[in-house]
C-alpha cells in the first residue's frame, strides 16, 4: 500500500486527530470518552446507565466506572428513574453544561487546526463523504468505536480499559 491510499491515510489521519483530541481535552482534565458521554447527555438527557451502554456499545462495567467519576467531579447526576426505581435516569448536571461548553470550544479550536489547509467548501464535501463512508459500514453516528475497546474483558482484544484517546464523538461540535 502506497502512502497516497485512502484507507492508510483515513487511519493515519484518524489516530493523529484522535491523538491530538485527547491531549487538548488533558488540560480540562477529561478524555475523549468523557466528553462523547457528557455530549450525549446533554442531547438525550434522562437515559438509563443501561441503554447508555448500550447506544456507546460500551462494557457495562466500564460504563459505571466513567460515570462514577464524572458523577464525582459533579457533571452527572444519577436520578431515580420515575418509571422504574430500580434504574438511575442519567443527567447532564450544571457545571456539566458549563465544562461541555469549554469542551465544544477545545473540539473546534482542534477541527480548525486539523482542516486547516482546505477550505470551508472542501470542509463540507468531506465531512459528507466520510458521514456516507461511516453509514456504509454500519458506524452509529455519533459514537466513536473505540468505547468498545474500553473496559473488555481480558482475552477479547480489549487494552485493559485504558482509553486510546480515539472515542468521543467529536462530531456535531
Amino acid at each position: 500500500m502506497g502512502q497516497n491510499q485512502a484507507a492508510f491515510l483515513l487511519s493515519q489521519l484518524g489516530a493523529h486527530a484522535a491523538a491530538q483530541f485527547a491531549e487538548k481535552l488533558g488540560v480540562l482534565e477529561l478524555t475523549p470518552a468523557d466528553a462523547g458521554i457528557l455530549r450525549l447527555l446533554r442531547a438525550e438527557a434522562g437515559l438509563s446507565q443501561q441503554e447508555l451502554a448500550a447506544r456507546l456499545r460500551i462494557h457495562p462495567s466500564r460504563l459505571v466506572a466513567i460515570l462514577d467519576n464524572l458523577e464525582k467531579r459533579g457533571f452527572v447526576e444519577r436520578r431515580v428513574n420515575p418509571d422504574d426505581r430500580r434504574l438511575y435516569s442519567l443527567h447532564l448536571a450544571q457545571t456539566g453544561g458549563v465544562v461541555l461548553e469549554k469542551i465544544g470550544a477545545v473540539a473546534r479550536l482542534h477541527q480548525d487546526a486539523l482542516l486547516a489547509g482546505i477550505s470551508g467548501e472542501e470542509r463540507s464535501t468531506l465531512a459528507a463523504l466520510l458521514l456516507r463512508i461511516a453509514d456504509q459500514q454500519g458506524l452509529v453516528r455519533g459514537v466513536h468505536p473505540g468505547y468498545q475497546r474500553l473496559g473488555r474483558p481480558k482475552g477479547t482484544g480489549g487494552n485493559k480499559g485504558k482509553s486510546d484517546g480515539q472515542p468521543a464523538g467529536e462530531s456535531g461540535r
